[in-house]
């Protein structure tokens, strides 16, 4: 499973489509917002999470509520995600949102492909290394 962090919904489906191109059947949980993304990796005020984690997660930096820097600082102050992939999805080239995101320990930043095509092809990389190739850490 996949968490795609994004707010437009154009480019969620987008997204969307791009993955499931090219692995049909791979689950691909959306949320719109911040704070829904970290509801979902770490419960609702004090509730366990329902869902396990996902492989990665796609995080764009432009968000509503919490912006992606927030999301991804979360995400490593919390010791069931400390470890977990994030990989910045964003249209943002520029270098000082690259520099921030790896300093807050993102662990990729991919700018969002122009075309379609460009992002099947980014989609099926994406996927084949974070879910096929890496290795991951168990959460602690």
């Amino acid at each position: 499973m996949i968490l795609l962090v994004e707010d437009n919904e154009d480019d969620a489906a987008l997204a969307l489509r791009a993955f499931r191109k090219h692995e049909p059947k791979r689950e691909i949980h959306v949320a719109a917002d911040g704070v829904v993304a970290l509801e979902f990796l770490h419960g609702k005020a004090g509730a366990a999470p329902t869902a396990p984690l996902p492989r990665f997660v796609l995080l764009d930096l432009k968000l509503p509520k919490l912006d992606g820097f927030q999301v991804l600082e979360r995400i490593r102050r919390n010791p069931r995600t400390s470890s977990l992939p994030v990989v910045m999805l964003t249209s943002s080239a520029e270098e000082i949102d690259v520099g921030r995101s790896y300093a807050l320990g993102a662990n990729s930043y991919v700018r969002k492909p122009i075309s379609f095509v460009e992002l099947v092809d980014a989609a099926r990389q994406l996927d084949d290394y974070w879910s096929s190739l890496n290795l991951r850490a168990s959460p602690s």
